[in-house]
């Protein structure tokens, strides 16, 4: 067996040298890199992971903590924390929540007790139990899809996008419009998503009828019962609808063709998401795209600078674009 003294030995430099071009960690000048590089290609040394987070004191994984595994926007996140931190030889090891704050809570000293490098929580809430316990744990923690202070943390301009969204429907035409919304507790979505929404109504010197806001719980099920509870309360008929997710939007336009009512002529929907379903619907739904893969890699990036204690950003916040479809005319 090949050992990290055979491999000193053969590429003539130190065993501290051969140690260092393997962790990427301390100064090693070129010449010497490129002898170990080429000894550890030509004998197929694989060092043992085991061994060498006994060295480095580091487990080379990296726990993500998400609510669910049934939506595209956790899938997205993961898939861009996974591939950027591949690249550097880490390891996901997933916590799925279903949605459950105590959970939430349990898997990060799970993942604590597990020794794992970092942490990234695509997060729902910022309440006071999670940001003690965030405290307590003293890990590298990146928060993705919510904002708190003093915690490293990628998010998605929500009400500016919202902002814009609602100012689509006004310019064609549009003064009446609903709003599917979520709890408020998830201030990302529940509650910026909500504020952009009313603020440009009422910037645009336009009413909401209390009728036309509605709280679904991010699926399928709630966005059908919202829009049946706009169309079966509210008095003054909207006549366009916007959905904080594609999910929701996608329940609503299933309640408004079961009533026989066509969309967009009769009601004018949009949602958030850019779901992959979301273009082959009938219409195509109108939806925002929040990059959701490269906030997953600005994540990693920022977790694997902090675990590196290299300088870090606290706060980003992503771009977005949006997708204009049929389903708004």
């Amino acid at each position: 067996m090949i050992t990290i003294k055979d491999i000193a030995e053969m590429a003539n430099v130190s065993r501290s040298t051969v140690s260092r071009v393997l962790n990427d960690s301390g100064y090693v000048s070129e010449d010497a890199r490129k002898r170990v590089e080429r000894v550890v290609k030509e004998t197929g040394y694989v060092p043992s992971e085991h061994a060498k987070s006994l060295r480095t004191k580091k487990t080379k994984v990296i726990g993500v903590i998400l609510p669910t595994i049934q939506t595209e926007t956790p899938s997205r996140i993961v898939t861009g924390l996974g591939r950027e931190l591949s690249k550097h030889g880490y390891q996901i090891l997933l916590a799925n929540t279903d949605h459950d704050k105590e959970k939430e809570l349990e898997f990060l000293d799970l993942l604590k007790v597990r020794q794992v490098d970092g942490i990234v929580l695509i997060a729902t809430n910022t309440d006071d139990k999670l940001m003690e316990k965030i405290k307590e744990i003293n890990t590298p923690l990146v928060m993705i899809g919510q904002e708190a202070e003093g915690v490293i943390h990628v998010t998605y301009n929500d009400y500016r996008a919202t902002k814009e969204l609602t100012r689509l429907f006004i310019q064609k035409g549009h003064e009446k419009i609903a709003f599917i919304g979520v709890d408020e507790s998830d201030r990302s979505v529940g509650h910026f998503r909500k504020q952009g929404y009313l603020d440009e109504m009422a910037a645009q010197g336009l009413s909401v009828d209390k009728a036309w806001v509605q709280k679904g719980i991010f699926d399928i099920e709630s966005g059908y019962e919202a829009m049946k509870q706009i169309l079966n309360h509210a008095v003054n008929k909207p006549t366009a609808t916007i959905a904080v997710t594609d999910r929701l939007a996608i329940g609503a336009m299933s309640y408004l063709k079961e009533q026989g009512m066509d969309i967009p002529t009769d009601m004018a929907i949009a949602g958030i998401g850019a779901s992959e379903m979301s273009q082959y619907l009938e219409p195509p739904l109108t939806t925002v795209d929040y990059q959701n893969e490269k906030a997953g890699e600005e994540g990693a990036k920022q977790i694997l600078a902090c675990i590196n204690s290299k300088p870090f950003q606290e706060r980003i916040v992503m771009n977005y674009r949006l997708i204009i479809r049929e389903s708004v005319q």
